[in-house]
Protein backbone atom coordinates (compact mmCIF):
# COMPACT_ATOMS: atom_id res chain seq x y z
CA UNK A 1 0.00 0.00 0.00
CA UNK A 2 1.58 3.32 -0.91
CA UNK A 3 0.27 5.18 2.55
CA UNK A 4 2.79 2.57 4.23
CA UNK A 5 5.42 2.64 1.66
CA UNK A 6 5.21 6.68 2.54
CA UNK A 7 5.35 6.22 6.36
CA UNK A 8 8.67 3.75 6.29
CA UNK A 9 10.20 6.76 3.94
CA UNK A 10 9.21 9.42 6.48
CA UNK A 11 11.22 7.49 9.32
CA UNK A 12 14.03 6.75 7.22
CA UNK A 13 13.88 10.99 6.40
CA UNK A 14 13.91 11.51 10.51
CA UNK A 15 17.30 10.11 10.44
CA UNK A 16 19.05 12.28 7.82
CA UNK A 17 19.01 15.38 9.14
CA UNK A 18 22.64 17.23 9.71
CA UNK A 19 23.15 19.37 12.73
CA UNK A 20 22.15 23.18 12.54
CA UNK A 21 25.04 25.50 13.44
CA UNK A 22 24.66 28.06 16.69
CA UNK A 23 27.75 30.14 15.28
CA UNK A 24 28.73 30.89 12.03
CA UNK A 25 30.98 33.42 10.78
CA UNK A 26 29.95 36.61 7.95
CA UNK A 27 31.95 34.54 5.54
CA UNK A 28 29.63 31.25 6.09
CA UNK A 29 26.64 33.80 6.28
CA UNK A 30 27.44 35.02 2.96
CA UNK A 31 28.71 31.96 0.60
CA UNK A 32 26.86 31.90 -2.83
CA UNK A 33 23.61 29.62 -2.65
CA UNK A 34 24.52 26.21 -4.07
CA UNK A 35 21.95 24.04 -6.56
CA UNK A 36 21.15 21.64 -4.03
CA UNK A 37 19.59 24.27 -1.97
CA UNK A 38 18.11 25.93 -4.94
CA UNK A 39 16.07 22.32 -5.68
CA UNK A 40 15.24 22.15 -1.99
CA UNK A 41 13.45 26.10 -2.16
CA UNK A 42 11.94 25.49 -5.64
CA UNK A 43 10.63 21.67 -4.70
CA UNK A 44 9.24 22.26 -1.64
CA UNK A 45 7.48 26.08 -2.97
CA UNK A 46 5.83 23.40 -5.22
CA UNK A 47 4.62 20.87 -3.25
CA UNK A 48 3.37 22.85 0.05
CA UNK A 49 2.16 26.08 -2.72
CA UNK A 50 0.73 23.65 -5.46
CA UNK A 51 0.26 20.18 -4.81
CA UNK A 52 -1.12 19.56 -1.27
CA UNK A 53 -3.79 23.05 -1.84
CA UNK A 54 -4.84 20.75 -5.05
CA UNK A 55 -4.77 17.67 -3.46
CA UNK A 56 -6.93 19.37 -0.98
CA UNK A 57 -9.54 20.29 -3.14
CA UNK A 58 -9.50 17.33 -4.77
CA UNK A 59 -10.12 15.82 -1.42
CA UNK A 60 -12.90 17.48 -1.08
CA UNK A 61 -14.35 16.49 -4.19
CA UNK A 62 -13.91 12.96 -3.36
CA UNK A 63 -11.91 13.07 -6.79
CA UNK A 64 -10.07 9.83 -8.17
CA UNK A 65 -6.77 11.55 -8.60
CA UNK A 66 -6.83 12.83 -4.98
CA UNK A 67 -4.59 9.74 -3.47
CA UNK A 68 -2.24 9.56 -5.78
CA UNK A 69 -1.41 13.35 -6.17
CA UNK A 70 -1.35 13.36 -2.33
CA UNK A 71 1.40 10.28 -1.91
CA UNK A 72 3.16 11.43 -4.54
CA UNK A 73 3.41 15.06 -2.79
CA UNK A 74 3.90 13.30 0.66
CA UNK A 75 7.30 11.38 -0.92
CA UNK A 76 8.30 14.88 -2.84
CA UNK A 77 8.31 16.85 0.76
CA UNK A 78 10.07 13.78 2.33
CA UNK A 79 12.85 14.16 -0.12
CA UNK A 80 13.03 18.04 0.01
CA UNK A 81 13.59 17.86 3.21
CA UNK A 82 16.79 15.97 3.14
CA UNK A 83 17.84 18.40 0.29
CA UNK A 84 17.48 20.37 3.21
CA UNK A 85 19.52 19.42 5.04
CA UNK A 86 22.41 18.41 2.60
CA UNK A 87 22.99 21.12 0.87
CA UNK A 88 27.14 22.82 1.32
CA UNK A 89 27.55 26.20 0.66
CA UNK A 90 25.70 29.06 2.57
CA UNK A 91 24.93 28.16 6.35
CA UNK A 92 22.54 29.48 8.59
CA UNK A 93 22.02 29.74 12.04
CA UNK A 94 19.37 28.07 14.03
CA UNK A 95 15.83 29.39 12.60
CA UNK A 96 12.09 28.94 13.73
CA UNK A 97 11.97 27.77 9.92
CA UNK A 98 14.38 24.80 10.82
CA UNK A 99 12.19 23.95 13.85
CA UNK A 100 8.83 23.90 12.41
CA UNK A 101 10.09 21.50 9.93
CA UNK A 102 10.59 19.14 12.38
CA UNK A 103 7.09 19.30 13.75
CA UNK A 104 5.58 18.93 10.46
CA UNK A 105 6.72 15.66 10.71
CA UNK A 106 3.50 15.59 13.70
CA UNK A 107 0.21 16.67 11.11
CA UNK A 108 1.99 14.60 8.22
CA UNK A 109 2.37 11.29 10.45
CA UNK A 110 -1.37 11.99 11.57
CA UNK A 111 -2.44 12.43 7.81
CA UNK A 112 -0.46 9.20 6.65
CA UNK A 113 -1.78 7.14 9.49
CA UNK A 114 -5.33 8.43 9.07
CA UNK A 115 -5.43 7.66 5.61
CA UNK A 116 -4.10 4.03 6.16
CA UNK A 117 -6.99 3.78 8.33
CA UNK A 118 -9.65 5.22 6.35
CA UNK A 119 -8.27 2.63 3.16
CA UNK A 120 -9.18 -0.40 5.46
CA UNK A 121 -12.79 0.53 5.59
CA UNK A 122 -13.66 -0.72 8.75
CA UNK A 123 -15.69 0.32 11.65
CA UNK A 124 -18.36 2.36 9.89
CA UNK A 125 -20.63 2.79 12.34
CA UNK A 126 -18.27 4.03 15.11
CA UNK A 127 -14.70 5.13 14.57
CA UNK A 128 -14.42 5.92 10.82
CA UNK A 129 -16.83 8.93 11.12
CA UNK A 130 -14.57 10.95 13.50
CA UNK A 131 -11.54 9.74 11.10
CA UNK A 132 -12.84 11.26 8.16
CA UNK A 133 -13.53 14.56 10.22
CA UNK A 134 -10.07 14.67 11.67
CA UNK A 135 -8.69 13.48 8.18
CA UNK A 136 -10.26 16.39 6.53
CA UNK A 137 -9.56 19.15 9.34
CA UNK A 138 -5.77 18.15 8.99
CA UNK A 139 -6.29 18.35 5.58
CA UNK A 140 -7.66 21.60 5.01
CA UNK A 141 -4.58 22.90 7.22
CA UNK A 142 -2.23 22.20 5.08
CA UNK A 143 -2.52 25.31 3.14
CA UNK A 144 -2.01 27.39 6.31
CA UNK A 145 0.87 25.06 7.58
CA UNK A 146 2.61 25.85 4.26
CA UNK A 147 2.45 29.34 3.88
CA UNK A 148 3.68 29.41 7.08
CA UNK A 149 6.42 27.37 6.55
CA UNK A 150 7.39 29.27 2.57
CA UNK A 151 7.00 32.60 4.79
CA UNK A 152 9.30 31.08 7.57
CA UNK A 153 12.09 30.11 4.92
CA UNK A 154 11.80 33.25 3.41
CA UNK A 155 12.67 35.03 6.58
CA UNK A 156 15.82 32.41 7.15
CA UNK A 157 17.22 33.10 4.01
CA UNK A 158 17.31 36.59 4.04
CA UNK A 159 18.60 36.24 7.94
CA UNK A 160 15.33 38.49 8.78
CA UNK A 161 13.24 39.09 12.08
CA UNK A 162 16.61 38.30 14.48
CA UNK A 163 17.68 40.80 17.48
CA UNK A 164 15.31 43.77 18.32
CA UNK A 165 13.21 43.01 14.89
CA UNK A 166 10.87 40.68 16.03
CA UNK A 167 8.11 42.98 17.09
CA UNK A 168 8.10 44.59 13.45
CA UNK A 169 7.97 40.98 11.62
CA UNK A 170 5.39 40.24 13.86
CA UNK A 171 3.08 43.07 13.16
CA UNK A 172 3.94 43.02 9.30
CA UNK A 173 3.70 39.62 8.59
CA UNK A 174 1.12 38.17 10.85
CA UNK A 175 -1.44 40.93 9.48
CA UNK A 176 -0.13 40.34 5.68
CA UNK A 177 -0.84 37.36 6.04
CA UNK A 178 -4.30 37.65 7.37
CA UNK A 179 -5.01 39.78 4.23
CA UNK A 180 -4.54 37.15 2.05
CA UNK A 181 -7.03 35.30 4.19
CA UNK A 182 -9.14 37.54 3.86
CA UNK A 183 -8.78 37.90 0.25
CA UNK A 184 -9.05 34.31 -0.10
CA UNK A 185 -12.57 34.04 2.07
CA UNK A 186 -13.69 36.59 0.16
CA UNK A 187 -12.99 34.75 -3.00
CA UNK A 188 -14.58 31.60 -1.63
CA UNK A 189 -17.98 33.60 -1.12
CA UNK A 190 -18.00 35.20 -4.36
CA UNK A 191 -17.39 31.75 -6.53
CA UNK A 192 -19.26 29.02 -4.17
CA UNK A 193 -20.41 30.66 -1.43
CA UNK A 194 -23.17 32.78 -2.05
CA UNK A 195 -25.99 30.15 -1.42
CA UNK A 196 -24.59 29.58 1.93
CA UNK A 197 -24.51 33.50 2.43
CA UNK A 198 -28.26 33.69 2.12
CA UNK A 199 -29.23 30.23 3.70
CA UNK A 200 -26.42 31.89 6.83
CA UNK A 201 -28.79 35.00 7.60
CA UNK A 202 -25.21 36.89 7.80
CA UNK A 203 -24.13 39.53 5.58
CA UNK A 204 -19.87 39.81 4.60
CA UNK A 205 -19.72 42.78 6.34
CA UNK A 206 -21.24 41.49 9.78
CA UNK A 207 -18.45 38.83 9.46
CA UNK A 208 -16.00 41.74 8.44
CA UNK A 209 -17.20 43.84 11.10
CA UNK A 210 -16.37 41.45 13.58
CA UNK A 211 -12.65 40.74 12.36
CA UNK A 212 -12.28 44.76 12.84
CA UNK A 213 -13.78 44.70 15.59
CA UNK A 214 -11.74 42.00 17.28
CA UNK A 215 -8.63 43.84 16.28
CA UNK A 216 -8.99 46.01 19.51
CA UNK A 217 -5.95 44.08 20.72
CA UNK A 218 -3.56 46.88 18.25
CA UNK A 219 -4.93 49.54 20.58
CA UNK A 220 -2.59 48.00 23.65
CA UNK A 221 -0.10 46.58 21.78
CA UNK A 222 1.84 49.97 19.77
CA UNK A 223 3.06 51.83 22.78
CA UNK A 224 6.17 51.05 24.68
CA UNK A 225 8.13 52.65 26.78
CA UNK A 226 7.60 56.10 28.62
CA UNK A 227 7.27 58.29 25.93
CA UNK A 228 5.13 58.47 22.82
CA UNK A 229 6.19 58.41 19.11
CA UNK A 230 4.56 59.80 16.29
CA UNK A 231 4.42 56.06 14.77
CA UNK A 232 2.77 55.03 18.82
CA UNK A 233 0.43 57.64 18.14
CA UNK A 234 -1.01 56.81 14.70
CA UNK A 235 -0.88 52.84 15.44
CA UNK A 236 -2.61 53.17 18.63
CA UNK A 237 -5.76 55.57 16.96
CA UNK A 238 -5.47 53.12 14.49
CA UNK A 239 -6.81 50.40 16.93
CA UNK A 240 -9.16 53.03 18.21
CA UNK A 241 -10.45 53.30 14.57
CA UNK A 242 -10.59 49.89 13.85
CA UNK A 243 -12.81 48.69 17.43
CA UNK A 244 -15.14 51.75 17.25
CA UNK A 245 -15.81 51.30 13.06
CA UNK A 246 -16.36 47.33 13.83
CA UNK A 247 -18.58 47.89 16.50
CA UNK A 248 -20.69 50.32 14.00
CA UNK A 249 -20.66 47.55 11.33
CA UNK A 250 -21.45 44.99 13.61
CA UNK A 251 -25.23 46.92 14.52
CA UNK A 252 -25.49 47.92 10.88
CA UNK A 253 -25.25 44.53 9.54
CA UNK A 254 -27.79 42.46 11.62
CA UNK A 255 -30.34 40.51 9.39
CA UNK A 256 -28.24 40.21 6.56
CA UNK A 257 -28.62 43.63 5.91
CA UNK A 258 -24.92 45.23 3.80
CA UNK A 259 -23.11 48.47 4.72
CA UNK A 260 -20.22 50.48 3.82
CA UNK A 261 -18.78 50.59 7.32
CA UNK A 262 -15.83 47.88 6.88
CA UNK A 263 -14.70 50.09 3.16
CA UNK A 264 -14.67 53.03 5.11
CA UNK A 265 -12.41 51.69 7.56
CA UNK A 266 -9.82 50.55 4.66
CA UNK A 267 -9.58 53.90 3.14
CA UNK A 268 -8.75 55.61 6.41
CA UNK A 269 -6.23 53.20 7.24
CA UNK A 270 -5.16 53.06 3.74
CA UNK A 271 -4.85 57.26 3.99
CA UNK A 272 -2.91 56.98 7.36
CA UNK A 273 -0.32 54.42 5.68
CA UNK A 274 -0.23 56.87 2.62
CA UNK A 275 1.42 59.56 5.07
CA UNK A 276 2.82 57.10 7.65
CA UNK A 277 6.68 58.98 6.87
CA UNK A 278 9.92 55.97 7.67
CA UNK A 279 13.57 56.53 7.55
CA UNK A 280 14.52 55.47 4.06
CA UNK A 281 12.84 57.28 1.48
CA UNK A 282 12.30 53.96 -0.44
CA UNK A 283 10.25 52.87 2.13
CA UNK A 284 7.88 56.03 2.91
CA UNK A 285 7.24 55.33 -1.26
CA UNK A 286 6.33 51.50 -0.26
CA UNK A 287 3.99 52.61 2.43
CA UNK A 288 2.42 55.42 0.20
CA UNK A 289 1.57 52.71 -2.34
CA UNK A 290 0.25 50.05 0.19
CA UNK A 291 -1.91 52.52 1.55
CA UNK A 292 -2.89 54.10 -2.00
CA UNK A 293 -3.70 50.09 -2.68
CA UNK A 294 -6.07 49.74 0.45
CA UNK A 295 -7.69 52.96 -0.52
CA UNK A 296 -8.60 51.06 -3.55
CA UNK A 297 -9.49 47.95 -2.06
CA UNK A 298 -11.86 49.95 0.42
CA UNK A 299 -13.65 51.93 -2.40
CA UNK A 300 -14.05 49.40 -4.84
CA UNK A 301 -15.77 47.50 -1.52
CA UNK A 302 -17.80 50.25 -0.95
CA UNK A 303 -18.64 50.65 -5.26
CA UNK A 304 -19.88 46.77 -4.74
CA UNK A 305 -21.95 46.82 -2.36
CA UNK A 306 -23.41 49.66 -3.26
CA UNK A 307 -24.29 49.11 -7.11
CA UNK A 308 -23.04 45.37 -7.62
CA UNK A 309 -23.63 42.95 -5.05
CA UNK A 310 -27.42 41.61 -4.70
CA UNK A 311 -29.09 42.18 -1.52
CA UNK A 312 -28.83 39.28 0.52
CA UNK A 313 -31.66 40.18 2.83
CA UNK A 314 -34.02 40.14 -0.20
CA UNK A 315 -33.11 36.90 -1.64
CA UNK A 316 -33.16 35.29 1.91
CA UNK A 317 -36.87 36.17 2.29
CA UNK A 318 -37.18 34.56 -1.18
CA UNK A 319 -38.53 30.80 -1.24
CA UNK A 320 -36.99 30.39 -5.11
CA UNK A 321 -33.83 31.82 -4.62
CA UNK A 322 -33.59 33.70 -7.84
CA UNK A 323 -30.06 34.25 -9.63
CA UNK A 324 -28.44 37.02 -7.42
CA UNK A 325 -27.76 38.85 -10.20
CA UNK A 326 -31.04 39.15 -11.78
CA UNK A 327 -31.29 42.37 -13.68
CA UNK A 328 -28.00 43.32 -13.39
CA UNK A 329 -25.26 42.47 -15.64
CA UNK A 330 -24.60 38.96 -14.92
CA UNK A 331 -20.56 38.23 -15.38
CA UNK A 332 -19.79 41.89 -16.13
CA UNK A 333 -21.22 41.88 -12.21
CA UNK A 334 -19.20 39.00 -10.94
CA UNK A 335 -16.25 40.09 -12.90
CA UNK A 336 -15.99 43.66 -10.69
CA UNK A 337 -16.41 41.40 -7.69
CA UNK A 338 -13.17 40.01 -7.73
CA UNK A 339 -11.45 43.46 -7.59
CA UNK A 340 -11.60 43.31 -3.86
CA UNK A 341 -10.47 40.05 -2.80
CA UNK A 342 -7.87 40.65 -5.39
CA UNK A 343 -6.41 44.34 -4.08
CA UNK A 344 -6.65 42.66 -1.07
CA UNK A 345 -4.20 40.26 -1.91
CA UNK A 346 -1.99 43.13 -3.57
CA UNK A 347 -2.20 45.12 0.00
CA UNK A 348 -1.15 41.84 2.05
CA UNK A 349 1.78 41.60 0.03
CA UNK A 350 3.22 45.31 0.22
CA UNK A 351 2.69 44.91 3.87
CA UNK A 352 4.46 42.08 4.30
CA UNK A 353 7.19 43.57 2.42
CA UNK A 354 7.41 46.71 3.86
CA UNK A 355 9.48 45.81 7.30
CA UNK A 356 12.73 47.98 7.95
CA UNK A 357 14.86 44.99 7.17
CA UNK A 358 13.59 43.96 3.69
CA UNK A 359 13.93 47.62 2.62
CA UNK A 360 16.90 48.08 3.83
CA UNK A 361 18.31 44.86 1.52
CA UNK A 362 16.35 45.98 -1.65
CA UNK A 363 17.98 49.25 -1.06
CA UNK A 364 21.32 48.45 -0.62
CA UNK A 365 20.96 45.78 -3.83
CA UNK A 366 20.33 48.96 -6.00
CA UNK A 367 16.52 48.08 -6.77
CA UNK A 368 14.11 51.07 -6.79
CA UNK A 369 10.76 51.57 -5.16
CA UNK A 370 9.13 50.48 -8.47
CA UNK A 371 10.90 47.45 -9.37
CA UNK A 372 10.52 46.43 -5.96
CA UNK A 373 6.36 47.09 -5.87
CA UNK A 374 5.83 45.53 -9.46
CA UNK A 375 7.71 42.03 -8.15
CA UNK A 376 5.10 42.17 -4.90
CA UNK A 377 1.91 42.74 -7.39
CA UNK A 378 3.16 40.26 -9.90
CA UNK A 379 3.48 37.67 -6.76
CA UNK A 380 -0.40 38.89 -6.07
CA UNK A 381 -1.66 38.02 -9.50
CA UNK A 382 0.13 34.37 -8.91
CA UNK A 383 -1.30 33.88 -5.45
CA UNK A 384 -4.92 35.19 -6.53
CA UNK A 385 -4.66 33.21 -9.72
CA UNK A 386 -3.95 30.13 -7.90
CA UNK A 387 -7.41 30.84 -5.68
CA UNK A 388 -9.55 30.89 -8.22
CA UNK A 389 -8.00 27.94 -9.63
CA UNK A 390 -8.76 25.78 -6.94
CA UNK A 391 -11.70 27.27 -6.61
CA UNK A 392 -12.65 26.13 -9.91
CA UNK A 393 -11.47 22.44 -9.19
CA UNK A 394 -13.50 22.35 -6.84
CA UNK A 395 -16.69 23.32 -9.20
CA UNK A 396 -15.50 20.73 -11.59
CA UNK A 397 -14.21 17.99 -10.12
CA UNK A 398 -14.97 14.71 -8.32
CA UNK A 399 -18.44 14.78 -7.28
CA UNK A 400 -18.71 17.95 -8.61
CA UNK A 401 -17.76 17.10 -12.20
CA UNK A 402 -21.33 16.11 -13.62
CA UNK A 403 -23.24 18.70 -11.19
CA UNK A 404 -25.33 21.88 -12.58
CA UNK A 405 -23.99 24.93 -11.23
CA UNK A 406 -25.50 26.61 -8.75
CA UNK A 407 -26.67 30.44 -8.86
CA UNK A 408 -24.05 31.88 -7.40
CA UNK A 409 -21.50 30.75 -10.40
CA UNK A 410 -20.10 27.07 -9.57
CA UNK A 411 -21.37 24.47 -7.52
CA UNK A 412 -22.26 25.85 -3.76
CA UNK A 413 -20.78 24.73 -0.37
CA UNK A 414 -23.08 21.97 0.67
CA UNK A 415 -22.93 20.31 4.12
CA UNK A 416 -25.94 17.99 4.07
CA UNK A 417 -25.50 14.53 3.64
CA UNK A 418 -26.01 14.43 -0.52
CA UNK A 419 -26.08 10.41 -0.64
CA UNK A 420 -29.97 9.74 -0.77
CA UNK A 421 -29.80 7.25 2.13
CA UNK A 422 -30.92 9.23 4.34
CA UNK A 423 -28.23 7.69 7.00
CA UNK A 424 -25.64 10.55 7.26
CA UNK A 425 -24.97 13.72 9.30
CA UNK A 426 -23.47 16.93 7.91
CA UNK A 427 -20.07 16.05 8.32
CA UNK A 428 -20.10 11.62 7.24
CA UNK A 429 -21.57 10.16 4.63
CA UNK A 430 -20.82 6.13 4.82
CA UNK A 431 -18.54 4.70 2.06
CA UNK A 432 -19.87 3.48 -0.85
CA UNK A 433 -18.43 -0.06 -1.38
CA UNK A 434 -19.19 -0.18 -5.35
CA UNK A 435 -16.04 0.57 -7.11
CA UNK A 436 -17.27 3.22 -9.38
CA UNK A 437 -18.43 5.14 -6.72
CA UNK A 438 -15.33 7.10 -6.63
CA UNK A 439 -14.04 8.06 -3.41
CA UNK A 440 -15.57 7.96 0.49
CA UNK A 441 -15.61 10.06 2.94
CA UNK A 442 -18.04 12.97 4.19
CA UNK A 443 -18.94 16.07 1.95
CA UNK A 444 -17.97 18.25 5.21
CA UNK A 445 -15.31 15.97 6.32
CA UNK A 446 -12.99 15.91 2.97
CA UNK A 447 -9.62 14.16 3.29
CA UNK A 448 -6.31 14.32 2.43
CA UNK A 449 -5.86 10.63 1.57
CA UNK A 450 -8.18 7.72 2.20
CA UNK A 451 -10.63 8.02 -1.05
CA UNK A 452 -11.75 4.52 -2.65
CA UNK A 453 -9.98 5.14 -5.53
CA UNK A 454 -5.92 4.94 -5.92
Amino acid sequence: MNQTVLLLLLLTTLSAAHKHHDHLSEEQLKVPTDAILWIHILLQATVWGILFPVGMVLGITRSRWHVPLQSAAFALTFGGYILGHSHGGRMFLPSIHGSFASLLFIPILLQLSLGIYLKLHIHEETTRPYAVVAHGVLGKAYPVLGWSQMLFGALTYGGYCRDGNLGQCLAHYIMGSGFIAYGAIMAILLVVGEAWIIRSGRSPEWWDSWIIMLWVINTFTEHRGSTWSVKDMQHTILGVLWWTGGLLGIFLARNNQRNVVPGVIIILTGWAMSEHAQRLKMSTKVHATFGHTLMLAGLARIVEICFVAPDYAKLSKSPTHPHPLAGGNGEVDKAFRHLPPFVSTMRSLLFMSATDEEIGAVHESGMDHVTYILIMFSLAFTIYGLILLLLHLYATTGRHASSTPSFSGGEEIELRDTSGSGGGNKWYTRVPQTPSTGGGGGVGGAHVLGDDDD
